[in-house]
């Protein structure tokens, strides 16, 4: 996918690991989720769709095999 970079990205995981992405460090700071738009699960990796507090829009990907996040603006 175009654009996908590396992030490092903070969860709440109550049950789980990932269970809800809470902020994610971007561009040289740290943006807080609002909220989750969607949210969906591939044999790959889980995904998230997330509206920071900026009201910018991201898709958050994380490897489960590789332990890997990442990040592309949508």
């Amino acid at each position: 996918m175009r654009g996908m970079q590396e992030a490092i990205v903070q969860c709440r995981s109550e049950f789980s690991y990932p269970q809800e992405p809470t902020r994610f460090y971007w561009q040289g700071q740290w943006l807080e989720i609002e909220r989750i738009l969607n949210r969906w699960r591939s044999p790959q990796e889980l995904g998230f769709r997330v509206m920071t507090t900026t009201q910018t829009v991201f898709e958050l990907y994380y490897q489960e095999s590789n332990d890997i996040w990442q990040i592309v603006l949508i």
